[in-house]
């Protein structure tokens, strides 16, 4: 970072454990302080006078876990490691630990349970939380614990220890887990409130209680009974050692809840693939039933897990900082997407003056130092990004002269540091597991942060060292120095003895920590996300460059996965999520309580609003798939700034270039020539980048290509497409639109397409009948392949006129002129197979403009299906229910239709790809 961030194997890596997990060559153990990796070494034993772990006093600090997790390497980084990273010597225990919709804090009596669900502001404004509040303890009558340890973890779920001698207690908690699974030793099972609680159900073992108006249900085994004395309650275990508490969404969910109390969860595991532009993931709970034969249980999904999956969802919700949460009852969710794309550089356009660009790029490759000054593995990683940045772009204008002194100015950095024993150099840390560049900054020795801000520009570097030298990226040579930075950072090995599992990653909160430690009263914390993304499209480059698709499916899984929380919890994008009183469109900072416009060590509105732009790289696409966003985001930064950018004036320049290219080329043109650049950027790659988008236009997300490396671009009735083939021979590359582009080998290729279907997505679309396509999408394509989506079940509960778990069918970039006197029409083929009393309902939804606001909202009433199988036929016919607002011209509008069910306790199908489930716009 450009300012300090206070924010937060064994000896030897054997042979086999590197060979095991396919991410570094089979070395054999040395018997020495330096450990050989190919070309490469790091060595054992940290550099005289450096630091590793410590509290905040300075002093050493082990894992703290128990004798049965001491063989596994701890996950830092994570939304619970302050149970195992002491990094206050006063507080043995942890700080606030957020897992939503619960938060929880671990004392010497039990695990502080709370369920905030209304937002403070706080920092004059600047920062919005839900604090964690206790409500109630979960313990033992008479816990008295010295410390808590860590005892079991997995993917998304951790079980503190507690042991005071005499009794022994173990809870599992999880992100959108509503249930604290305890079993304990030594005592009775004891609840202890924050005030006396009301009692609305006592059914013996199962009491149900209101405490600060949140419900919760206590279970303890079967034939004990619950006893309330003011603010404690108690029950016996007999011969029994486990009992569960649930946060309830309201006392009629008692029942649903209690199905599931005996369940307990065991352990969680996401499962990712990668196929033809679609990213696919499933999330598992696995659970042991404690009584009876129940297996499943219920999970709440955040945003951006539930917009992106078909699974039938329940009624219940739960209020969290990342928006509503919905509850599944089920042990397993799936969610697919598009993926995002990743570049190595944008393509060659004319739109570049080849003599200005070769200026830029001696400037920077003739530096007298084109590293700055760099020493510490920040920095160093920055300039070497910045380096790397410019080679594709080098050769793109036939300087190969300059390509290749970049790449020998890069390889010999990345050697320095890939090689122990000099002034700098990469250490292994037995303790901890994980390798810790020397000279370390800003707390990645000490507090074992960011390690995956730094780490990413040396991926990054070196995927693109191996774009042009593969056998420089070889295992023999430098490349298993390179897998085991990735193994550190971002290991996606369960079973690897060296390093944890996706250190930085929490795989089910969809993004990175940066904080080592977790050790703040808001939870980890996460300022810039986009070096997080940085990471995981270096990952995409090398998979590539190197042949190793698991790599490169990791990085796409990781890329598009945050890509989409990047969306929803630093952009909001679709104004869901921040609370309306926090009153930023954008957000510096994201909390486990929240999110904060704010960095680690400015104030200024450029760099709080640039932290999660920078560095810019064909890994940067994904962002403008949210234009509206960023156009709300620089109008806040002006704003807020009292003008236009200054400082990061580049980095928002090409931010902006996402959204609106010719606005971005309009203030380059005016203001590039007295600038000074970000760290990490150059004038020369700046202006490849602002000139080869308003050339192109801006990323069109709504069109993937079926390989990681391939990129649309629309300008206006114009698409045009982008691949990078890291392969030895040609190969052609289709998009999801059914156009082709073919891309000879170690190339980029760009062109209109050939071939193929229609546009199932043009912008603007033609005509103004649309046919409605699985996954979402409205079109005005035909010849589509049948098929249907499941519409989620009302649950008996009636949703007549408020959409419930609707099916969402849209599509963007509509231009179009109101026909006069039309109105809309729709007709939809809907199936309830033999369940009765269904009915479905329809929303149409305008926004004129694309700005993310609509303007007319039209809801009909529902359509009542019979209980016989076979499609029945939905119209507008059926008549307004309501609306809101009023029609006008489309200008790059977006035009949305929601299904859902509006009575009844059963799913129903809704048929697409076919010209009997259309929708039709008044518009010419």
């Amino acid at each position: 970072m450009p300012a300090p961030r206070t924010r937060p194997a064994a000896a030897l890596v054997l042979a086999s454990a590197l060979a095991a997990v396919g991410l570094g060559p089979a070395a054999a153990p040395a018997a020495a302080a330096t450990v050989p990796i190919g070309s490469g070494s790091y060595s054992d034993t940290r550099p005289a006078g450096t630091s590793g772990p410590t509290t905040n006093t300075g002093a050493p600090v082990t894992p703290k876990v128990t004798a049965a997790a001491k063989s596994r390497p701890v996950p830092t980084n994570d939304w619970w490691s302050s149970l195992a990273f002491q990094r206050y010597g006063d507080n043995p225990y942890s700080t606030p630990m957020y897992g939503h919709p619960l938060t929880y804090q671990a004392t010497a009596g039990g695990l502080d349970v709370g369920y905030p669900t209304a937002p403070a502001i706080v920092g004059d404004g600047r920062q919005y939380e839900f604090a964690h509040k206790r409500d109630l303890t979960i313990g033992l009558t008479g816990l008295n614990s010295p410390d808590t340890k860590a005892d079991d973890w997995s993917d998304w779920t951790v079980t503190p220890y507690w042991s005071d001698g005499t009794r022994t207690l173990r809870t599992t908690i999880g992100h959108g887990m509503p249930f604290v699974y305890a079993k304990g030793s030594g005592g009775n099972a004891q609840i202890t409130t924050a005030a006396a609680p009301a009692v609305f159900a006592d059914q013996g073992n199962v009491l149900g209680i209101t405490v600060a108006g949140h419900h919760y249900a206590l279970f303890a085994p079967t034939g004990s009974d619950w006893n309330v004395s003011g603010s404690t309650v108690t029950a016996g275990l007999g011969s029994k050692d486990y009992f569960s508490v649930a946060v309830l969404p309201s006392t009629g969910a008692l029942a649903t809840y209690k199905k599931y109390a005996y369940s307990f969860v065991t352990g969680s595991q996401a499962a990712w693939s990668y196929t033809g532009g679609t990213v696919k993931a499933t999330y598992t709970l696995t659970t042991e039933a404690k009584e009876g034969t129940e297996r499943g249980t219920l999970q709440a999904l955040y945003r951006h897990q539930w917009l992106n999956t078909t699974d039938p969802l329940t009624s219940h919700t739960y209020v969290s900082p990342r928006g509503t949460m919905k509850v599944r009852e089920s042990a397993s969710f799936t969610t697919s997407q598009k993926a995002s794309p990743v570049l190595p550089a944008l393509p060659k356009s004319d739109a570049v003056d080849t003599a200005r660009l070769r200026g830029y790029l001696n400037e920077v490759a003739n530096a007298s130092d084109p590293f700055s000054g760099a020493t510490d593995t920040y920095w160093t990683g920055k300039a070497l990004g910045r380096l790397a940045q410019l080679v594709p772009v080098a050769e793109q204008i036939g300087e190969t002269g300059t390509r290749d002194k970049l790449l020998g100015l890069i390889k010999g950095r990345l050697q320095d540091w890939f090689t122990a024993g000099g002034a700098n150099e990469f250490s292994y840390d037995r303790d901890w597991k994980t390798l810790t560049g020397y000279p370390a900054s800003y707390g990645s020795d000490t507090e074992l942060n960011d390690h995956h801000f730094h780490y990413s520009y040396y991926v990054y570097a070196a995927a693109i060292v191996a774009q042009y030298d593969q056998a420089w990226a070889a295992d023999s040579a430098w490349g298993g120095m390179v897998k085991t930075l990735v193994r550190d950072a971002a290991n996606p090995s369960r079973t690897d003895t060296a390093f944890p599992f996706l250190r930085g990653f929490d795989i089910y909160a969809g993004h990175s920590w940066a904080s080592g430690h977790q050790g703040f009263a808001a939870g980890n914390n996460q300022e810039s996300s986009s070096e997080s993304t940085n990471l995981s499209a270096a990952l995409v480059l090398w998979g590539s460059a190197t042949g190793d698709t698991s790599l490169r499916d990791l990085g796409t899984y990781l890329l598009t996965t945050e890509a989409e929380s990047i969306a929803q919890y630093w952009f909001d994008a679709d104004e869901q999520v921040f609370p309306s009183s926090f009153g930023h469109d954008t957000a510096g900072m994201v909390w486990g309580s929240g999110a904060a416009y704010a960095t680690w060590w400015t104030a200024n509105p450029e760099e709080i609003h640039g932290i999660n732009v920078l560095p810019v790289t064909g890994g940067s696409l994904h962002l403008g798939g949210e234009k509206a966003a960023i156009r709300r985001n620089i109008a806040e930064m002006e704003r807020e700034n009292g003008g236009p950018a200054v400082e990061w004036r580049d980095i928002l320049w090409e931010f902006q270039s996402l959204a609106d290219p010719a606005a971005a080329k309009a203030k380059w043109d005016a203001g590039h020539a007295g600038y000074t650049p970000e760290q990490g950027e150059s004038k020369a790659h700046t202006y490849h980048w602002i000139s080869t988008l308003d050339r192109l236009g801006a990323p069109d997300t709504t069109v993937t290509g079926n390989i990681p490396t391939s990129a649309a671009f629309t300008k206006g009735t114009t698409r045009i497409y982008a691949a990078h083939n890291h392969g030895a021979t040609a190969r052609t590359v289709t998009f999801s639109d059914g156009k082709t582009l073919s891309v000879p080998a170690r190339s980029t290729a760009t062109g209109t397409g050939t071939g193929g279907e229609p546009d199932p997505d043009p912008e603007p679309p033609t005509g103004n009948t649309f046919q409605l396509r699985s996954g979402g999408a409205l079109t005005t394509a035909t010849g589509g392949t049948a098929g249907s989506d499941t519409i989620a079940s009302a649950g008996g509960a009636n949703h007549d006129g408020t959409p419930h778990q609707p099916l969402v069918y849209e599509i963007r970039g509509v231009n179009g002129t109101l026909t006069a006197g039309a109105s809309t029409a729709f007709r939809l083929q809907v199936d309830a197979g033999s369940t009765v009393g269904l009915g479905q309902q329809a929303r149409i939804s305008y926004d004129l403009t694309g700005d993310g606001t609509f303007e007319r909202t039209e809801t009909y009433h529902y359509f009542a299906t019979d209980p016989v199988t076979g499609w029945e036929e939905y119209a507008h016919s059926r008549g307004l229910k309501a609306s809101t607002g009023a029609l006008g011209n489309l200008d790059g509008g977006t035009v949305r239709l929601e299904v859902w069910s509006a009575i009844g306790n059963g799913t129903a199908k809704l048929q697409t790809g076919t010209d009997k489930s259309v929708l039709v716009i008044p518009y010419s």
